[in-house]
């Protein structure tokens, strides 16, 4: 498949280019300013273009069959994911390019409360401001209609570097946790997660979750 990917540099994002790469597919990266990416393989087409513009997203995803959105604002930037949010779907309508799209985890119902992560006693205020921005930019997807085919995938509560293992459970609107209710997935297997839903569509605007 021809790739788009925006966020393409940063944890997530890297290890999607990485990874569909190495299934033989056609990447190309977005950034507002191309000359200061880095570390991206040489195969990897970089063009510019502002993820919060819907036209130049038209112009930067033209030829291609998926757009993988994984980019996280800087801090004090988290309520550019909405407008982000918006202008990939303006900028995909009525096209027959597919939208997966790397979110958060703050929306996922916690197993046996019935509430929100984000509503949990105790959850990091550090982290609030960009987890409240995620659901905003899930919610944006789920009001959208039909003109696009989008699926948003949110990650266990905990995303970090790690191990790619090739090994997940998927899940619906309930986060993924072990019997001792610890919920995790590498950055690594997020991506194995995220390409095998674009080789092997099985979600269709809506969210789905993956966690070990």
């Amino acid at each position: 498949m021809r790739i788009t990917v925006f966020g393409a540099t940063g944890g997530v994002g890297s290890r999607v280019v990485t990874e569909a790469l190495s299934r033989g597919h056609q990447v190309r990266a977005v950034s507002r300013d191309p000359g200061t990416v880095r570390g991206l393989p040489e195969e990897v087409m970089v063009l510019a273009g502002d993820a919060t513009d819907a036209e130049q997203i038209r112009y930067a995803v033209a030829g291609s069959d998926l757009v993988i959105s994984a980019t996280r604002p800087a801090p004090g930037n988290e309520h550019e994911l909405p407008k982000v949010a918006a202008a990939l779907l303006e900028a995909l309508a009525d096209t027959e390019i597919r939208l997966l799209v790397v979110g958060g985890a703050g929306s996922l119902i916690v197993p046996g409360t019935g509430a929100i992560l984000t509503d949990q006693p105790g959850f990091p205020e550090e982290l609030r401001p960009i987890a409240t921005a995620c659901n905003y930019q899930l919610a944006v997807f789920e009001n959208s209609g039909t003109a696009v085919d989008w699926a948003y995938l949110s990650p266990s509560a905990v995303l970090e570097p790690g191990e790619r293992t090739g090994d997940y459970r998927l899940g619906a609107h309930e986060l993924i946790a072990d019997d001792e209710g610890n919920s995790a997935i590498s950055m690594e297997d997020l991506a194995v997660a995220l390409l095998d839903e674009a080789e092997r569509p099985k979600h269709h605007r809506t969210r789905f979750t993956v966690g070990y």
